[in-house]
């Protein structure tokens, strides 16, 4: 009865847990005995966590026994934004989202040829958190209660917003997956699952007026180096929405609000996010012992298609010194969509090799297609019956993933593990901003499996991802010229992380 409670707190824990991830938005490892070997799980047995990584090798487990794995992450990235611009002033600003923390389960059970089990885990996601007193939330923005709505501003009409908000983001996407896995011959096994996937989205974003500005043209806007976009989107006065949410002005009373805030956040609820949606996938993969020291597998996982994440959303008007445009009017209560999200398809293949009866060695290749996926963080905003549509261009590239690890048993009952994770920054530079700032590469990990019985074990895993820096160096803005605000142009943001996996093991 104890350990149906704890997995059952497990799970309710899990819906809502955000992984800041290292492969875009993917993990570079599932599970710590996969994560320990830089990731590298295709070929051999890496426990339940073969449910993400690849079904099929769940069939290595012997017939007429079960496993149960109960596991916990903990996910620390440092990640810095620095205010270059030219109108800037040098501002530094230190991401607080600095811990975040992802249950999983696992069981699985075994009899003749056949392999079946349940699963939970966190895929992957990413997110900030920026502070009342941050440039990211106070940005250098123009003074429009100097300059008319349409004038190209001087540098003089430039200084540092006070908007006294915070803002954060943080995206969770996690799977509960029910794997198969079938013994076609003794040395070749098929695998896959059905996989309920959810994904759940907080956010709290200032977007200053130039950067606003910076979002004219279509949905479809063809200029792929404007960081965002908006259409149809002037608001009447006295509507309830009175922004001009074109970026340039507040439409009322000659108050022209100077920063914009978005406000789609649940808040203190970590159980579950403000805006969320669902899908159903399956997916397949195989494992073949060449020889008897020699196996290999791969993995297919098919592009998931959520339709809309939804739920409720607030848009203010603010001028510089943070109060609430023209007393108040300047302020819609709606209904946000994330329009058409998507998590990316997913190519897997990999070996394995005992090289001697104490050494392990493995690596994989993956294909991550983000290319189809993110290409706009597109916003639909409904209020009083009236509609804008926004956002940000994003454009991120494929990423190819290489995983390289080793396993040695010092004894029967201790296993050190080692490997490195290599891929490249999917984001380009003209369209990073500091909410999204999923930019760094490589890792490096060490791992360490202990038997401490004959029914269970330990596995931990340690990750090391050093600091990538990006700078975006911004766009033309109204008015014609380079390095105004705005456009999250002119931002240098650094990312470095430290991850960790902890995992009991339970046979029988």
């Amino acid at each position: 009865m104890k350990l149906k409670k704890i997995a059952a707190m497990l799970t309710v824990a899990g819906l809502a847990a955000p992984a800041f991830a290292t492969n875009g938005m993917n993990m570079e490892g599932y599970g710590p005995i996969a994560t320990g070997m830089g990731g590298a799980s295709m070929a051999f047995d890496n426990g339940t966590a073969a449910m993400i990584n690849n079904a099929a090798t769940l069939g290595l487990m012997k017939s007429g026994t079960s496993r149960l794995d109960l596991a916990i992450g903990g996910l620390h990235p440092d990640v810095t934004a620095k205010d270059t611009g030219a109108f800037g002033t040098g501002r530094s600003a230190t991401s607080g989202g600095d811990a975040y923390y992802m249950p999983a389960i696992g069981y699985a059970r075994k009899d003749g040829n056949l392999t079946w089990g349940i699963g939970m885990m966190s895929q992957g996601g990413m997110g900030t958190e920026w502070g009342t007193g941050s440039w990211v939330t106070n940005p250098t923005t123009i003074n429009m209660m100097l300059v008319p709505p349409g004038t190209a501003p001087t540098p003089a009409a430039f200084t540092p917003s006070v908007t006294n908000r915070t803002a954060r983001t943080e995206l969770g996407v996690g799977r509960i997956m029910f794997p198969l896995a079938y013994d076609v011959a003794p040395n070749f096994r098929l695998g896959g699952s059905l996989d309920y996937v959810w994904a759940g989205l907080d956010a709290k974003m200032v977007f200053d007026m130039p950067t606003f500005g910076a979002m004219g043209g279509n949905i479809n806007n063809a200029n792929k180096n404007l960081v965002g976009y908006a259409t149809g989107a002037t608001f009447t006065p006295g509507s309830g929405f009175g922004i001009n949410m074109m970026g340039w002005a507040y439409a009322g009373a000659g108050i022209n609000a100077v920063n914009y805030y978005v406000d789609m956040d649940r808040g203190t609820d970590k159980f579950s996010q403000q805006l969320t949606g669902n899908a159903v996938m399956a997916n397949i993969g195989f494992q073949w012992a060449a020889t008897k020291e020699l196996s290999i597998g791969a993995t297919y996982r098919p592009e998931v298609d959520f339709g809309d994440l939804t739920g409720s959303a607030t848009i203010t008007g603010l001028t510089a010194t943070g109060a609430v445009a023209a007393g108040g009017t300047a302020v819609a209560k709606g209904n946000m969509r994330i329009v058409g999200f998507k998590w990316p398809e997913t190519i897997g293949v990999g070996v394995a090799f005992q090289a001697t009866p104490a050494l392990l060695l493995a690596a994989d290749y993956k294909n991550i297609g983000w290319k189809s996926v993110m290409q706009q963080f597109h916003m639909k905003f409904t209020s009083g019956g009236q509609v804008a549509e926004f956002g940000l261009n994003q454009n991120w590239k494929d990423q190819n993933v290489f995983a390289l690890g080793l396993a040695y048993k010092m004894t029967d009952a201790v296993t050190l593990r080692a490997g490195a994770n290599l891929s490249d920054n999917p984001i380009p530079e003209a369209n990073m901003t500091p909410y999204f700032p999923a930019t760094v590469e490589n890792a490096y990990t060490l791992g360490l499996g202990w038997a401490v019985s004959k029914e269970g074990s330990l596995d931990f895993s340690a990750s090391f991802i050093p600091d990538v820096s990006v700078t975006n160096a911004g766009c033309a803005n109204p008015g014609g010229q380079q390095g105004y605000p705005g456009c999250f142009g002119n931002t240098a943001v650094s990312h470095s992380q430290t991850n960790w996996q902890a995992m009991y093991s339970h046979r029988f």
